[in-house]
């Protein structure tokens, strides 16, 4: 789950990491109140969307008086923001982070993730920090720092002077930048974080590191851990088929295709996607109704699929292990007659009570393509997804 920057801010602050003054608003009017608080003279407004690049977009704007600031805020809230990393979708503002200017001396980049391939955490750091760190990482990847970090130990006092030595800073910003990463790497595991990412982090004036913007994704299936945290998960900005899936305890993530999926299990969620995709056609969704779904769950998990107007054919494959097939094939029957079906259906299914599967939706005058394999089923859905007849 992905956490706005407010958000992620909020949590860095109640860990005693340095934020700059700020705080977040939702309307021009709370705008004078807020400028005043910061007691600033120059602020800067930043608009709070799940994506970088905002500042190369106009998502950030600086103001220098509190009139300013309001007609600033007032034209940015309500309206939409897309950038270089949202695909061209643009996501509306409706929230501003208004905070105080801070003088930099140098940007660096700083962010602790999860290395699969390692099988442990790793520190990423480059003193190139800023907006332009893709065109560093693209042009420039050696001037980008990897440390594997232990997931008990943390980063070792070995590391820290190797770091140290390859961004040339000082001892004393050594220590500082140390005692930094302590404090980050302990939001990261106490949060359970897959990705905590600052940038730029700047080295004031002052001689001083503050964060001055945060990304944060926290793994959701943690949340049950971290009640305090109930508030962030209550302001997703979440589609209403996702909002549904979740009410009903699907595994349900939209995609660009147009081939809806119905499937049991993850596993053969990601092998049905796969084998649309080598047969020419693009999956439109990824929806697991799980391993043992209720009659309800597959009602709701069809009725997900067949609202989305990207949907050209529906592709249902499930191998029954503990997911009875008559429960899919009643639920595909009960939700047909409920809103109805356009479009080309293909079935695939095997396992428990798939032959009173089968004669349930022979049986039921629905028009119905039945595949004997997955490569069957997804030549069919691919084509009926193209507007080519099949039979």
């Amino acid at each position: 789950m992905k956490v706005y920057e407010f958000q992620a801010k909020d949590i860095l602050k109640t860990n005693n990491i340095c934020i700059p003054r700020g705080r977040v608003v939702t309307s021009a009017d709370d705008v004078p109140a807020v400028y005043k608080e910061i007691g600033c003279s120059r602020c800067v407004a930043k608009a709070q969307i799940h994506a970088g690049g905002r500042g190369k977009s106009g998502g950030i704007r600086f103001v220098d008086s509190s009139e300013k600031a309001v007609s600033c805020i007032s034209n940015m809230l309500g309206s939409k923001l897309a950038t270089y990393q949202t695909d061209r979708e643009a996501f509306e503002i409706k929230h501003i982070l208004l905070e105080e200017v801070v003088s930099i001396q140098r940007e660096f980049y700083l962010a602790i993730t999860i290395d699969r391939s390692l099988q442990s955490l790793l520190l990423i750091l480059s003193a190139e920090g800023g907006i332009d760190i893709e065109e560093v990482a693209k042009n420039t990847p050696e001037k980008i720092l990897k440390e594997p970090v232990d997931l008990f130990f943390g980063v070792q006092s070995f590391q820290m002077r190797r770091i140290a030595e390859k961004l040339i800073i000082s001892d004393d910003l050594s220590k500082k930048l140390s005692s930094l990463i302590k404090k980050l790497f302990h939001v990261f595991m106490n949060t359970d974080c897959s990705l905590l990412e600052i940038n730029p982090l700047a080295l004031t004036g002052d001689n001083e590191l503050v964060v001055l913007d945060a990304k944060m994704e926290i793994d959701d299936n943690a949340f049950f851990r971290h009640p305090e945290l109930e508030h962030i998960a209550a302001s997703q900005d979440i589609s209403p088929d996702e909002s549904l899936a979740k009410k009903y305890s699907l595994n349900y993530i939209s995609l660009d295709g147009n081939i809806g999926c119905l499937v049991n299990g993850a596993g053969l969620a990601m092998a049905t996607m796969d084998i649309i995709k080598l047969c020419g056609g693009e999956p439109a969704n990824f929806l697991d109704v799980g391993g043992n779904a209720s009659l309800e769950q597959v009602v709701e998990a069809f009725k997900i699929i067949l609202s989305d107007k990207k949907v050209k054919a529906v592709f249902v494959n499930i191998f029954g292990g503990i997911m009875k097939c008559d429960v899919i094939a009643e639920g595909i029957i009960r939700t047909i007659k409920e809103v109805g079906i356009h479009i080309p259906l293909i079935v695939k299914l095997e396992g428990t009570n798939v032959d009173i599967a089968r004669k349930a939706l022979g049986d039921s005058g629905l028009k119905i393509v039945f595949a004997r394999d997955m490569k069957e089923a997804a030549d069919f859905a691919v084509k009926a997804s193209k507007g080519e007849y099949i039979s």
